[in-house]
């Protein structure tokens, strides 16, 4: 037989020629679909569901029980691999002898590889959506026959993991939504996909419940405030001349806040009393203060401030001390960015220089300099940039002093007291241009 013409082969062989070809265009099949699914993209899938879309609804119901789909493919790959190496193997042998064995192995290597996982796989990787609502139908009759069979392989995987002390429920995604949601993004803008803007916006929605108030609040050193007894003259006099239309007043001492001045209050009191700046009494305007814990996250916050329609509230600590104020401004402004109009007051805080070198002020918050200048400083231990050189230089630095960490240089330029009131911050892609 070993000069044998394919032309005189026996029937039986040309059968197992056929099945040679068929098992191997069946395990392209399962290569591509498996890589389909697992790469399709779920927001599409859902959107496309929504929309009246069988195949989408398929394709989600086979992700829901993503362990039967990767079982059912690597069942139906290795019964194709296996049955078309067992039939090239005798086909071979009847061919070419004992040697045929040898050729048999070669040949299905550079078939299935080529033909069966590198080739459906590649399409499969830039098709993933079209390809797996295509096959999604025929997947789903594959699950229903091999359902049985694979409803024993899972409990045998799983006795085996539980003999080596594990389950399979601890493969899971160590991140969650909000993080996989977020890198997402991140990755999307890294490829050009989605503006810095756009990815900011997004990422500050998703911090909204790990974010607590005391992250955005305006601290109690900078916080504008009024005596309630003073002069009603020179009282409307500094709201006149405030950029804030909502201010605490107190009253005795500054943590005594007694209420809050609203600017359009005072000129409806003035307007009733005909301008008669004399008669005026604040504690008639002023509304009661709406105090809040620190420990509010901004997600919850922002609820309340939409339920009780007020935009202003005063932060306290665990023994009721003020420790700041926040408004629907602050929290608006960590999912959009930094909001001006006409009467704020110009931010001084950071100044890039022509080296490369950023002068900030030390009360600049970290997430405003990150989204300014596309850093990624660390604001876990700390909410301002001269609290996150305290909190690494495990001291007060001294002017002049300079520190080196999560690759940036940070000299201390000017400090008040205790408090660093300005730095100058280099970050390392600055400094290797600086050297070159």
């Amino acid at each position: 037989m070993d000069g044998a013409h394919p032309a005189a082969l026996p029937v039986d062989l040309w059968v197992a020629v056929v099945i040679i070809i068929v098992c191997i265009a069946l395990s392209a099949f399962f290569a591509a679909s498996e890589t389909a699914l697992t790469g399709a993209s779920r927001a599409r899938m859902h959107a496309l569901e929504r929309n009246g879309d069988v195949r989408a609804k398929l394709v989600n119901r086979l992700l829901l029980r993503r362990e039967r789909l990767i079982g059912t493919t690597l069942l139906g790959n290795t019964l194709v691999n296996i049955g078309s190496s067992a039939f090239m193997t005798s086909v071979l042998v009847v061919l070419v002898g004992e040697r045929g064995a040898l050729y048999a192995t070669a040949i299905m290597t550079v078939l299935l590889l080529v033909f069966a996982e590198v080739l459906p796989k590649t399409v499969a990787i830039n098709n993933a959506d079209r390809l797996s609502l295509l096959v999604a139908r025929v997947l789903s009759v594959f699950v229903a026959i091999f359902g049985p069979v694979l409803m024993g392989v899972e409990v045998l995987v799983r006795g085996v993991l539980k003999l080596f002390g594990t389950t399979a429920d601890e493969h899971k995604s160590i991140l969650t939504g909000a993080e996989e949601l977020k890198s997402a993004v991140d990755l999307l803008h890294k490829e050009g996909n989605v503006e810095r803007d756009d990815r900011d916006m997004f990422g500050g929605l998703l911090d909204l419940d790990e974010l607590d108030v005391s992250d955005v609040m305006v601290h109690r050193t900078s916080m504008e405030t009024l005596n309630a007894d003073l002069p009603p003259a020179d009282l409307v006099r500094e709201v006149v001349a405030s950029p804030y239309s909502r201010v605490p007043i107190w009253r005795g001492e500054p943590d005594n806040i007694v209420g809050v001045l609203h600017a359009k209050d005072l000129l409806r009191a003035l307007s009733a009393l005909g301008g008669d700046v004399s008669t005026f009494e604040v504690d008639k305007v002023a509304v009661e203060a709406w105090f809040i814990p620190a420990t509010t996250t901004l997600k919850d916050q922002l609820q309340a401030f939409r339920k009780r329609k007020i935009h202003f509230a005063l932060v306290v600590d665990e023994y009721g001390v003020v420790m700041g104020l926040v408004t629907l401004e602050d929290i608006i402004e960590e999912i959009v960015g930094d909001i001006k109009d006409e009467h704020d007051l110009a931010a001084q805080g950071v100044r890039p220089q022509p080296d490369g070198s950023v002068i900030v002020e030390g009360s600049v918050p970290i997430r405003d300099l990150n989204r300014v200048m596309d850093w990624d400083l660390p604001d876990e231990e700390a909410t301002t940039i001269a609290g996150l050189v305290i909190h690494e230089a495990r001291a007060i630095p001294e002017t002049g002093q300079v520190f080196t960490f999560h690759r940036f240089r940070f000299e201390v330029l000017r400090k008040v007291r205790n408090r660093l009131a300005s730095l100058r911050i280099v970050p390392a892609s600055a400094r290797d241009a600086s050297r070159g």
